[in-house]
């Protein structure tokens, strides 16, 4: 009964939301536009946008996983007192504003799985009418719904908008701060509360995540161009104000400056190798066309030709688009900024040897889905710009799907397995310790948990110096101590992985340690086909 009026509920608030921003639509005034589909919106595109809408509503606060490694981790550390963020930080690698924001969430609505990534959903809802306001500028009535579509079933924005993590905030923030800063280049508003706004927004971002550095340097370098090079002086003061503040938004992000340096000396990305910006660009493809499941490929490469069409694609007549070399003036400047915060990302990353996560480049999705969605109503038909939006996002939706089913973490598997045969008082190991913060949220209570190497508290990660102390880790004094509080009487049991870099041997030793001095038995294999983190679990029996 609960359940089903917990449907119930979710299908009124999407109906009121579906319902308020249709009228918010209705309302808008349009901005300046160069788009052939900036004539008034059809109503099949309107139709498409609709069910688009209420598939990425659902899909945003619905899935089936239990929380992995970042979402319990992220968890983790919200909770700790205010007063201790910093100092837990130091040893994560992240900037502090999503963790704070998350602490306050979590004290009011709690620490469930559907609780804490609800805020990522929020952000996530609060995107979409402010997507359709800058598509509307950009294009016109049909670029607005189309956007507000792709952003609502892009695998990309409803994955990020139910995992607990910042990048669904950061998403938000990005498209707040392209309307201001369109506010001012654009339309002309270069009032001083849009300036702070700017230098708000770029606070909260450099406070969100790190490669935000790369976006605000992207528009930093654009402004300093502008300013050289534009001939009219009210454009240049425009560009001025803007540069000024970014500028202060950097000062105020220097009292975070020494931890972020701190990290950057001793945390980095220890969990990956550095990617070349061609494999890098890939990922980010692969990202946008969804998870690992078969159309992946396919949609990757739809999103990316739609999005080549997004800026050079013209409409010559009803039967004929065309390529224009010199871009599409409405969307130009996306693109640049998109592409040089991607390349300078890209090769800082690379010249430091850091890894690259596709989930970093929610810095620029906006600018990707905004030429995605162009792309599509680049065709003079109104039915060929029909069928390709609704086939579009069609496929979209598959990725969005699979979000929801897909299970991100075997612990809840595992752990499952571990209720059925323990008994308060055994010992559960994390082998390595990135299986602990979300094995912890899903292990029966009464149980002594512990992670490999540090012998600590499973429901952290400290990421300082992590390569050199798994290195330097001894699995069999590891074992001889389990083994000697386990004593006769309590069974052990081994979650573990020897797939995880810097751990390359180190758990199957700690296996083999435990297995010479007690029988195995494999409860639960490695499952890496069905879940993005997997591992073993293997009961080591009491001898009594």
């Amino acid at each position: 009964m609960k359940a089903a009026l917990e449907v119930v509920d979710l299908g009124d608030r999407i109906g009121r939301f579906a319902a308020v921003l249709c009228a918010l639509m209705h309302d808008i005034e349009a901005g300046p536009s160069d788009s052939p589909s900036s004539e008034g919106v059809r109503p099949e595109i309107v139709a498409v946008a609709v069910v688009a809408i209420v598939i990425g509503i659902f899909t945003r606060f619905v899935t089936r996983s239990s929380l992995w490694l970042d979402e319990a981790l992220s968890v983790n550390i919200a909770e700790l007192p205010l007063g201790q963020l910093t100092d837990a930080l130091k040893h994560d690698g992240h900037p502090p504003l999503y963790y704070v924001v998350l602490h306050g969430w979590m004290n009011v609505f709690g620490t469930g799985d559907v609780a804490v990534r609800g805020l990522a959903g929020l952000f996530g809802l609060l995107t979409l009418p402010l997507i359709w306001i800058l598509g509307r500028r950009k294009g016109g009535p049909v670029l607005a719904w189309v956007a507000v579509a792709v952003v609502s079933v892009s695998p990309f924005a409803v994955r990020y908008s139910n995992e607990t993590r910042m990048y669904s905030l950061v998403i938000l923030l990005v498209v707040i701060g392209w309307l201001l800063v369109d506010d001012v280049v654009s339309l002309g508003k270069a009032t001083i509360g849009r300036f702070v706004g700017i230098a708000f927004v770029g606070a909260a971002l450099l406070y969100s995540h790190y490669w935000s550095l790369w976006l605000l340097a992207a528009l930093g370098i654009t402004s300093l161009w502008k300013l050289v090079r534009s001939p009219d002086q009210s454009e240049r003061r425009s560009w001025r104000g803007i540069a000024i503040s970014l500028v202060v938004a950097g000062v105020v992000f220097v009292p975070w400056l020494p931890t972020m340096l701190y990290q950057a000396a001793h945390t980095g990305t220890p969990w990956a190798k550095a990617s070349r910006p061609t494999s890098a660009l890939s990922l980010v493809l692969a990202d946008n066309g969804g998870g690992n499941y078969g159309e992946q490929t396919l949609v990757g490469a739809m999103f990316a030709m739609a999005m080549v069409l997004g800026l050079l694609g013209i409409a010559i007549d009803r039967r004929t688009t065309a390529l224009d070399l010199r871009t599409r003036p409405a969307l130009r400047g996306a693109a640049w900024i998109g592409a040089l915060t991607f390349a300078i990302g890209c090769v800082v990353s690379f010249a430091s040897s850091s890894a690259f996560a596709s989930r970093y480049s929610a810095v620029i999705f906006p600018m990707l889905a905004l030429l995605a969605a162009a792309g599509c109503v680049c065709f003079a038909s109104r039915w060929v710009r029909f069928g390709v939006v609704a086939i579009f996002c069609g496929f979209l939706s598959i990725g969005a799907f699979w979000n929801v089913i897909f299970q991100r973490t075997e612990l809840k598997a595992i752990a499952d397995a571990v209720a059925t045969s323990s008994l308060a008082g055994d010992i559960v190991v994390f082998c390595p310790d990135q299986l602990g913060p979300a094995g912890t949220r899903v292990m029966p209570s009464g149980l002594t948990l512990l992670s490999y190497p540090t012998y600590g508290d499973p429901k952290f990660v400290d990421w300082v110096d992590y390569g050199e102390r798994n290195d330097a880790s001894d699995p069999t004094a590891f074992a001889a101590r389990v083994l000697a509080q386990a004593g006769p009487t309590q069974t052990i049991f081994l979650v573990w992985s020897d797939s995880y870099k810097t751990f390359e041997g180190k758990c199957a030793g700690l296996a083999s340690a435990l297995a010479a001095a007690r029988p195995p038995q494999q409860l639960l294999g490695d499952d890496g086909d069905r879940y993005f983190e997997h591992a073993t679990l293997t009961r080591f029996a009491a001898p009594l």
